[in-house]
């Protein structure tokens, strides 16, 4: 919503400046977005004469002209072909910015000829859309005048308004307000009725009351048409509307004045003596979604040109006994009864129409027109005939004519209930001390009534629906008494909860972010949802998972796995030059319709990609990848040393040879990770290899919790430690992991860490065998071991291999 100062003025008596208003108007609870001030935009340019003009010598579509300016007389060059000897316009000198070119002025020769500044169109100066010239003014302006004063220019406020304040629609409902704000005195002039001097020719009838209440006219005939005056363009022009004709420009100027819609058709042109109000009509039509659908039997070409299907959920206006449409309600005229300058005879039409159904029409047609907006928010209901009289008024000042009585169909809505209301909750729900004669005050210049007792009974205006109740009178008071004089209160202490602010599921998540972070990492967000043929590659895409409303058409499924949408990140950076990618994403999957099928997954992916070096790969990715996964679940609590190594039993995305799970049993899998399938990879249109892990948190055990805060002591020792090297020949499908741990358990208090150093197959070992070398780190606790007690020690190791098949190699 845009107004100018002097549009405010004509309904507030105020000294304030544009910056008060503004800043009043924020206080109110108004939000300005910008104010617009072309009065410094135009500060540079000045009224300046064309002395002469003559060819420039050396470009026949230029004029080399002397030009009498406020910096004296000047040689300028200029291209218009209106530039002549005499003419009055726009001079523009050197440093100058020019808003519609987007340039500064600068010294420079033009054809060989030097141009010391330049003659300005009405585009130029953004004063017009286009312009075929420079701009032609009144020969009394006097040279040197400046061009703002010439053009009346003057700031704009630009302000959001809430859907629930459509009086915030008009100027007089912004005026209203601040002048209960204290800042200045309102003044709105009463609208005369203007008495009829004919019963109407044109009739009305309601066939749709559930989309138009109420519908009133009234026929104006033998106006004359034609451009409006300077004032009512000016007016238009400054907050971005188009002057069209006096008929029409009336109607808008009262919509922005009064925020009451109204709409003027050309007599001349409806067929028959009555306008039917009824709902489009369709064939066959269903419900579905909240739209109808079917095949549409009638359309409508609307002003702006363009042709829309009608639908038993809109209003329409029709003519011929109701066959014929003309316009759609509360929304845009037809083209077929639209005003021009030839028209004589008028039907001025104000109508109150269904907020809800004027807001859908608007959204099934994707149309935003200024009485769509207004009644989508809900149209003052009591301004239905003072709009019709005020329009009436402005059309026979500017245009002449005899008006009719007016017409009135069907009945409007209720006003809004009263309101029992207490004033002492004012004090109660803000703090604020105001005397009952105060919070009197404001209620009453806001246009309530107020019948005092006990409580108080208040009635709100008609324009003022959206208050329901005691509370939101308690805030009409607070914003017009001043937000910034609400009491400041500090909120108590409260005492930090013993257990800590993060729940432990709460607490892992934040250390399994910070450690691969640390790792090389970087976090992603992707939506919960992917596409149903996405899901289905990775076990989902349940009917009960579809979307019912996507926000895109690939996005209609919730996920089953984060991996998807990590491996369409990396693609994207790949496709964009960041192969080697390496992301992570801690989030919910999806694995059923009820909560207790939700799970919350630890995922990252790497795309090992790195550029070529004489020195060759490095170690292979995938070992590294599961080392980050063993630390990261040692990290977040989970009971590392337990866990199994299973290979050959991950779903089907995951590459049957390069990949395994980690479990604490063949029911309690707590980790996924490997290479990622080609087929998945190609599916998605990745290009490999890729390798991923993905932790389901839910399935990590929480480790026990300790008795107090107090850290156990370091458990460091003296004594130095020592190594023993074993090399056990055991079964080649038995994991490595196995082993270690076999040997780890054969003293758990002497062994700090068992190694592989070397895996041998070769002479020597059987085939269907393999020979794992390990380093066995012994740490003695209380006093140096002896030869003997080594040797133990050595025995109890190879006893708790050879359990697990394996047999020491000679």
């Amino acid at each position: 919503m845009r107004f100018t100062l002097s549009w405010l003025k004509d309904h507030l008596d105020t000294e304030a400046e544009v910056g008060a208003v503004a800043e009043a108007m924020t206080m109110a609870g108004l939000e300005v977005e910008e104010v617009v001030d072309p009065v410094g935009k135009l500060a540079p340019f000045t009224v300046a004469r064309i002395v002469s003009a003559e060819q420039h010598p050396n470009a026949d579509r230029l004029r080399v002209c002397q030009v009498e300016t406020v910096d004296g007389m000047k040689e300028i060059v200029c291209g218009a072909p209106n530039a002549r000897a005499g003419l009055t316009t726009i001079y523009a000198p050197i440093g100058a910015y020019v808003p519609g070119l987007g340039v500064t002025l600068v010294e420079k020769p033009v054809r060989g000829v030097v141009s010391n500044g330049m003659l300005c169109s009405a585009s130029e100066l953004e004063l017009a859309d286009e312009s075929d010239g420079i701009l032609e003014l009144a020969d009394d302006l006097s040279v040197g005048t400046p061009a703002a004063g010439v053009f009346g220019a003057e700031p704009v406020i630009d302000f959001e308004v809430t859907p629930n304040r459509p009086d915030w629609l008009g100027v007089a409902g912004i005026a209203r307000d601040l002048a209960a704000a204290s800042v200045g005195t309102l003044k709105t002039p009463a609208i005369e009725p203007v008495r009829g001097t004919f019963a109407s020719p044109i009739t009305v009838r309601i066939e749709a009351p559930e989309i138009c209440p109420v519908f009133a006219g009234r026929v104006i005939r033998g106006v004359r048409n034609g451009p409006s005056p300077e004032w009512l363009q000016r007016r238009l022009t400054a907050i971005g509307l188009r002057s069209i004709n006096r008929l029409v420009d009336v109607t808008n100027l009262i919509a922005y004045d009064r925020a009451r819609p109204l709409h003027v058709y050309d007599a001349a042109k409806l067929v028959g003596a009555e306008i039917v109000v009824r709902a489009g009509r369709a064939a066959e039509p269903h419900h579905i979604d909240g739209k109808f659908i079917g095949d549409a039997l009638e359309h409508l070409i609307a002003l702006d040109g363009k042709t829309y299907a009608l639908w038993p959920d809109m209003a329409v206006i029709a003519d011929a006994a109701g066959e014929r449409p003309i316009g759609l309600g509360g929304v845009m005229g037809g083209e077929s009864t639209g005003c021009s300058d030839d028209t004589v005879d008028v039907f001025v039409e104000g109508a109150w129409f269904d907020p809800i159904a004027t807001a859908q029409t608007g959204r099934s047609l994707t149309i935003s027109s200024d009485a769509q907006y207004r009644f989508a928010r809900g149209v003052d209901t009591a301004s239905l005939v003072p709009g019709l009289e005020l329009a009436t008024k402005l059309i026979l000042d500017l245009c002449g004519g005899e008006p009719s009585e007016i017409v009135v169909a069907g009945m409007a809505p209720a006003l809004p209930a009263p309101v029992a209301f207490d004033p002492g909750h004012v004090a109660r729900l803000t703090g604020l001390q105001l005397s009952d004669d105060r919070i009197a005050e404001i209620l009453i210049a806001l246009g309530f009534e107020i019948a005092r007792g006990t409580p108080w009974t208040v009635t709100p205006p008609s324009w003022r629906r959206d208050v329901e109740g005691s509370a939101d009178l308690v805030e009409e008071v607070a914003r017009i008494e001043g937000f910034d004089a609400l009491p400041s209160t500090p909120l108590p202490n409260a005492p930090r909860a013993a257990g800590g602010v993060l729940n432990p599921r709460q607490a892992r998540v934040r250390t399994a972010r910070r450690a691969l972070a640390s790792l090389g990492y970087a976090e992603a967000v992707t939506w919960s949802f992917t596409s149903q043929a996405t899901a289905a590659l990775f076990d989902g895409g349940d009917e009960r998972l579809v979307i019912d409303n996507p926000i895109a058409a690939d996005l209609d499924c919730m996920r089953p796995s984060i991996l998807p949408n990590l491996i369409q990140a990396a693609a994207r950076n790949a496709a964009r030059g960041f192969a080697d990618a390496a992301l992570f994403e801690i989030g919910p999957i999806y694995l059923g319709d009820s909560p207790k099928d939700q799970r919350t997954a630890i995922t990252g992916l790497i795309a090992p990609n790195a550029t070529r070096h004489w020195s060759g790969q490095g170690d292979d990715a995938l070992f590294g990848l599961k080392a980050d996964v063993l630390q990261l679940l040692e990290l977040i609590g989970a009971p590392v040393g337990s866990l199994q190594l299973a290979q050959g039993q991950n779903r089907s995305w995951w590459h049957p040879g390069r990949s395994a799970r980690l479990q604490l049993g063949p029911k309690a899998v707590m980790a996924e990770f490997g290479a990622l399938h080609p087929r998945v990879l190609q599916a998605l249109d990745a290009s490999g290899p890729m390798l991923a892990f993905e932790i389901i948190l839910d399935a990590v055990p929480e480790p026990r919790s300790k008795g107090g805060k107090a850290r156990p002591a370091a458990g460091l020792t003296n004594l130095m430690p020592l190594t023993r090297d074993f090399a056990f020949v055991i079964e080649e499908a038995r994991a490595a992991g196995d082993l270690i741990r076999a040997v780890a358990g054969a003293d758990k208090a002497l062994i700090a860490d068992v190694r592989v150093f070397d895996v041998y197959r070769g002479p020597g070992v059987d085939a269907g065998f393999k020979s794992v070398a390990l380093e066995v780190d012994i740490q003695p606790r209380d006093a140096t071991l002896t030869e003997a007690e080594i040797e133990a020690l050595s025995a109890r190791v190879v006893a708790a291999a050879q359990k697990l098949g394996a047999r020491l190699r000679a």
